[in-house]
Parts: structure tokens; sequence; C-alpha cells
């Protein structure tokens, strides 16, 4: 049996168990004369991109996400629901007439089962997991890898289960266990060992003017094709705060060591520090800054292997319908700097983004370098329905 048929062994047993925990929240329904909902949505975008200063400087491509949710309201305002959603990809990318290639993929976006109340929330399937303080740098990325400057904010989500539960000053704690997440996640340099749970927590607690949360989690990472034969554990320790002074203020940090040397990656450590205000200019303006700090090494802090980033980042409502929003990053290692702007103008369900970029050729924004389209200058126009 393949890993993906496991999975799907794995997870059918494991909605087999929701389906009659539906069952029985369907008796309880019904009592309560909360009757059972169903709706259905979804997003189709479209986009045309041209980048001259890459190999295929034009690209063309589309994607559509639908979505599909049932709701079981129970006694005392509990809930059991469900979500359900695809994602379907295309895009073509243009050298010349003779010069064309295409890919497409399906896969699920989201199918995930929970159950909740007014402190306690449960759930099972596969979820987006994020959590931190950060927006533009973000340490606690461990399991998603969500774009700053993507709108639509998409990012693959995790195979796993979900605790969180919610105290009455507003401290609340997670837990969560993974399974079969075989892609690399967020930072990660080796992907997680295929059989092998990843497991971890965050308490989150008020603060005076704030809140300040740590986290854990504890992994195998699968070392195959890495240079290793076996599987090495891994530990992550987060800690972020948030604080409203006037202005807002936040720290994200995180620490990754492996328990075994594979080079100057056993080692991770980052930390991002960042503010913002909104200026009373016009319709007002927002503004947020982050300074970012990354090492890698064998052993602790390296200054010979230390990158630091700066970013700043602009947003001013021009009309009702419009915004424009503007992203500069800086890199003090290679001084380079990354810019972005953006433009979206929106009509009830439908969005339209104008997008324009200059930065350098070689492309070295830590956890954004998965694909080299951004590279260089280029100008993006998509088109995106909601319904």
């Amino acid at each position: 049996m393949n890993r993906y048929n496991k999975k799907i062994v794995h997870w059918t047993a494991l909605f087999v168990l929701l389906f009659s925990m539906s069952l029985q929240a369907q008796q309880d329904s019904a009592q309560n004369r909360s009757k059972p909902s169903f709706h259905f949505s979804g997003q189709l975008s479209g986009w045309g991109q041209y980048a001259p200063d890459i190999a295929t400087p034009v690209w063309i491509g589309g994607r559509y996400i639908p979505q599909a949710n049932f709701e079981i309201p129970l006694k005392d305002s509990k809930l059991i629901d469900f979500e359900a959603s695809a994602n379907l990809f295309g895009d073509i990318g243009i050298n010349a007439f003779d010069d064309i290639s295409a890919e497409g993929k399906i896969k699920p976006y989201r199918a995930w089962a929970r159950y909740s109340s007014a402190k306690t929330e449960v759930r099972l399937g596969l979820q987006k997991i994020n959590f931190g303080s950060a927006q533009m740098f973000r340490p606690l990325m461990w399991f998603d890898s969500m774009d700053p400057r993507d709108p639509l904010q998409l990012t693959d989500g995790v195979w796993g289960g979900l605790f969180r539960y919610y105290f009455q000053n507003n401290a609340n704690i997670w837990l969560w266990g993974l399974y079969g997440n075989d892609n690399r996640k967020g930072w990660e340099i080796v992907p997680s060992s295929r059989s092998f749970p990843e497991i971890g927590g965050r308490a989150q607690i008020p603060i005076p003017k704030g809140e300040g949360a740590l986290s854990y989690h504890f992994r195998k990472a699968g070392a195959t094709g890495y240079g290793y034969d076996d599987n090495i554990a891994e530990n992550r320790f987060g800690l972020d705060i948030r604080m409203d002074v006037t202005v807002g203020l936040w720290l994200e940090t995180s620490w990754t060591r492996l328990n075994r040397n594979i080079g100057a990656f056993t080692n991770q450590q980052m930390l991002t520090i960042g503010t913002d205000y909104t200026f009373g200019i016009g319709n007002g303006l927002g503004v947020t800054f982050e300074q970012f700090f990354y090492s890698y090494s064998e052993k602790g802090i390296d200054a010979n292997n230390l990158l630091s980033f700066s970013g700043l980042r602009l947003s001013y409502p021009l009309t009702m319908l419009d915004n424009l929003s503007a992203i500069v990053y800086y890199d003090w290692e290679n001084l380079h700097f990354y810019n972005f702007l953006h433009w979206q103008r929106q009509w009830d369900n439908l969005s339209l983004y104008v997008i324009g970029y200059w930065n350098p050729e070689s492309y070295a924004i830590p956890s954004q370098t998965t694909s080299n389209r951004f590279a260089g200058k280029g100008l993006q126009l998509m088109v995106v329905w909601n319904h």
C-alpha cells in the first residue's frame, strides 16, 4: 500500500467516526428546533503576468476553489460543522509562439470536521493552522506559507487535529497533532517523516496592554534524499508578544534545533520586531514596519550566517472602492531593495488587482524563494470573483 492509499485509509476512518457523531448531532438539533444547513461557495480567479527579466516572460493562469460547508447546530450553542474545498489550478508560460509550457493541478484544499462550543474547539482533517503577531516576516510560520504580497492569502493546509480551549480571561491553549504531511512546511529545510506524527502546543495569556504566547512543536525530519538514512528529531520553540500602546508593537521569535548535525541548518534562529500605526492623513494612511533577523549555524548564533531584512508596508484607501498599498523590503546583507505596488478595486463580489514589482534578479527573501516569477521587474493583473 503506497503512502497516498495509507493516508486515504487513515482519514476515511476519521470521517466515519465524525459521521457517526453527526448522526447523534442531528438528533440533538431536532430537539433544539435548529435545522442543519448547507452552503456552497467558491472563488474563481484569473491572472496574466509579464516578467521580462525571467526565462518565461509571459504567464496566463486561473484557479477555482469550490467550497462546501455543512453545519449541525446543537444544544447550548454547540455546533458540529464540516468544510471541504479543492484547489483547481492551471497556468501557461509563453516564451515565444513555439515555446509554450503548461501546468495544471487538482488537489484538496481543505477537508475538516469540527466540534465547537463557547470555550472549546476540536478540528480534524486538512486545515490551516497559523498563529503569531508578525505580518511580513513570520518566525512562527511553522505550518503555512502565506505570502504578505498575495492579495488572496492562499496557502496549503496540513493534515492533523487541533484542540483549542478559551478561558474567561481571554487566555487560551492549543494542542495539535499532525500526520501524513510529506511536503516541507513554512521554514522547514528537511520535510517531515512519513511515518511519525508531529505534536505541539501553544499557550496564550493576556498581559498588560496586550497578550503573549509560548509555542512548541516536535517532529522527526525525514532525511531521505538529504544525505542521511534515518529520521532526525527536531524541536521548535516560539515566543510572540503583541501590545497596543498608542502604536501597535510586537515581537516574534523562533528557535529550531535538530538533534543531529546536518551542517549550517542544524540550528535556526529568527527574530522579528514590528510596529504599526494609522496616521490621520486624508482617508487614513496605514504604516507597518518590521525588522527581521535570521541566523543558521551548526551550534548557535553565527554572525557569518546572519541575514537581516527590513520591511515597510503602506496602505491608503483612495475611495470606498479603491485601495492602494506598497511593500518595500531591504536586504542588508546584499544591499538590495524589493518593491511591490498593489492597487485593488472592489465591486461587491468582484475584485480587480493590479500589481507592479521591481526586485533583484537574484531573489533571496527567506521562505519566499520557491518561485522566481517575481524576480526582476514585472506587472501582474488579477481578477477575482467570489460567489
